[in-house]
């Protein structure tokens, strides 16, 4: 490190490093020993970092500067984007490598980051198809799968836009509960399928927050207590507003059933 400017630049590249895998999915770990490795890379020998599921806390000492530069980021909207996340990572081992400049790192950070996904149209058919082949997993027949992909169409279509438009997680998936049940139980009366329970089930499978039950349980057994703890209360939280949304609509449509 040459001088004060680059040791300061370098803790925001860790730290924009560290952004870019939670808000996409990573674990609270993942992300510490990310951080850290990027700095002792760059020449940073002392770091220390502190990482909850929605804020960064990320300090380092520099041989340049008498007092720790210290820098807090606040992660207000998350998703599941694990090709970003497995991007920082290869980013992060190519500059421990050596391969990548300083001076080149930002711009490869802000290109993984304003990367598009899948289109919206591909992810709600791919959900369909997989609520579809659930319902059929777990015991439904072949009538089923139509409505079940309707279904999830109709989920898909309702929470990928509240979503993007800052409505709590908690709407979100009691939105898309509610519309699950709703249309399971409109299709059935339309003669659609034979079993209302296998398609609501298959339709809410796409709702279910997989990967932050399994992000609870990576970071509890890596010793992060707190996140692990956070994590398993968002995911209890999303499993109640979804189950909520799904007894909202059978309430209201148990007069037909």
């Amino acid at each position: 490190m040459e001088n004060k400017q680059t040791s300061k630049k370098a803790v925001i590249i860790a730290l924009y490093a560290g952004e870019i895998m939670l808000k996409n999915g990573a674990e609270t770990y993942r992300v510490e020993e990310t951080m850290c490795y990027i700095l002792k890379a760059l020449g940073i020998k002392h770091a220390e970092s502190f990482v909850t599921p929605t804020g960064i806390f990320l300090s380092s000492d520099s041989p340049h500067d008498q007092n720790p530069y210290s820098i807090v980021k606040r992660i207000r909207n998350r998703k599941i984007n694990l090709t970003a996340v497995s991007e920082v990572n290869t980013f992060s081992r190519e500059m421990v490598a050596g391969n990548i400049k300083i001076d080149d790192a930002m711009s490869i950070l802000r290109t993984i980051d304003h990367k598009s996904g899948y289109n919206r149209y591909l992810k709600a058919f791919a959900a369909g198809l997989l609520a579809a082949s659930f319902s059929m997993l777990l015991g439904g027949t072949i009538r089923d799968f139509v409505p079940a992909f309707i279904t999830s169409l109709a989920v898909q279509a309702t929470v990928q836009p509240l979503g993007k438009n800052g409505f709590s997680f908690f709407i979100t998936n009691v939105a898309g509960g509610f519309v699950a049940a709703f249309l399971a139980v409109i299709l059935w009366k339309m003669g659609m399928g034979n079993n209302i329970d296998k398609t609501i089930i298959g339709s809410i499978m796409t709702l279910v927050p997989g990967v932050a039950i399994t992000n609870a349980i990576r970071d509890s057994i890596s010793g992060d207590l707190m996140s692990g703890t956070s994590r398993a209360a968002e995911a209890f939280l999303v499993a109640i507003a979804i189950a909520t949304g799904v007894a909202i609509a059978l309430q209201i449509l148990n007069p037909i059933l």
